[in-house]
């Protein structure tokens, strides 16, 4: 069951097409709607119905018909290093994570945005998937998230300047949702957030890929690749049997070939599994040529996974040895340190634990 099924519609669920049908269905002046919509995007603070600048008439229907929030704060954590968890309760009241990360700039930070409750990937090593898939999330809960992390960053002296879709769920397989929050979100005549600020992120479904090339938004990809082989692969992410290396690059060639934008290929090193010097010549090899960044990520251990394995980060030595070889071989690779592990910092940890009542 879906939660337009199960719940009225609320405000940040409605383009400004949807809203301008509805006043002018209503008898109200249809010019009303992208202030409405303006209003909840840009907000820094919860915004009162009084601070639309309504006319009075308009205001109670608006009010009647539309909830003005998809979702609640459920729960937060602070790690010492800045990063915020954030859970947020739906009106269905399942639950979906946002992570705010404090940029190395002060007056900067970066939001991780999730597409769906739970996941049906399947990754091994991730928290999110032993939850399972429970459904998609629709525009206004992405939107939600969205300004729940712009106003927890200005709470903290700070600015969200970019967005990452690599929360729960995968993005490509919500485009029908996920498209439509990234153009109000980034319109700038709405949220005025900006195309380039955006990433969506997937583990590599070659035909959302062209779905999102066909958007033409001009957003940023990001491919979670996480083996060079297809074995590995296949074996941590069991997409990987259905879409090989070789087309999972070829359909983000052709992305970036259009939007003019760099792919990031996001490699998270697991001790043993994914970390080896060969297996650093052989990403190298197949990136040679292409204008794509290796993004290499330290892991946040989840418990046992789904094969029953614990799997852990790779040491220290050995992350600064992976990031060497492949920066020998010409490939720009960047390490991005560990958010928050003194809290549950990888995703779907949290969500689980509240679920668990722990």
């Amino acid at each position: 069951m879906t939660a337009s099924a199960a719940q009225p519609r609320t405000l940040p669920d409605l383009s400004v097409a949807e809203l301008a049908s509805w006043m002018q269905g209503n008898g109200f002046n249809a010019a009303h709607a992208p202030r409405v919509i303006r209003s909840l995007l840009a907000a820094e603070q919860p915004k009162k119905r009084a601070d639309f600048l309504l006319p009075e008439k308009l205001e109670e229907p608006l009010k009647a018909a539309f909830a003005a929030e998809a979702g609640a704060l459920a729960q937060k954590q602070v790690s010492a290093d800045g990063t915020a968890k954030l859970l947020l309760c739906l009106r269905d009241g399942r639950t979906v994570e946002s992570v705010l990360m404090p940029d190395y700039r002060e007056d900067r930070a970066s939001g991780c945005i999730s597409s769906q409750v739970g996941c049906a990937m399947g990754c091994d090593f991730c928290a999110t998937t032993q939850t399972g898939f429970e459904r998609n999330l629709t525009s206004g809960e992405i939107i939600e998230q969205f300004c729940h992390l712009r106003r927890e960053a200005h709470l903290v002296g700070r600015v969200l300047r970019t967005i990452v879709f690599m929360g729960m769920g995968e993005p490509m397989l919500n485009l029908k949702n996920v498209l439509p929050a990234i153009e109000r979100i980034a319109d700038p005549k709405l949220g005025a957030f900006g195309w380039r600020q955006i990433t969506v992120s997937t583990v590599g479904i070659v035909p959302g890929i062209e779905e999102l090339r066909n958007a033409d938004l001009g957003v940023h990809l990001a491919i979670s690749l996480h083996a060079p082989d297809d074995a590995t692969r296949a074996d941590l992410l069991p997409i990987g049997r259905r879409f090989d290396v070789g087309e999972v690059l070829e359909a983000a060639d052709r992305y970036q070939e259009q939007s003019g934008r760099i792919t990031t290929i996001q490699y998270c090193l697991l001790e043993g599994v994914n970390d080896s010097l060969a297996q650093a010549r052989d990403l190298a090899r197949l990136l040679a040529g292409r204008r794509m960044h290796v993004n290499l990520l330290r892991y946040n251990p989840t418990g046992l996974s789904l094969k029953g394995r614990s799997y852990l980060p790779s040491s220290l030595e050995q992350t600064e040895a992976f990031l060497a070889e492949l920066r020998a071989h010409g490939t720009v690779t960047h390490l991005r340190r560990a958010r928050g592990p003194d809290i549950d910092a990888a995703c779907g940890q949290l969500r689980r634990r509240a679920s668990l009542g722990v």
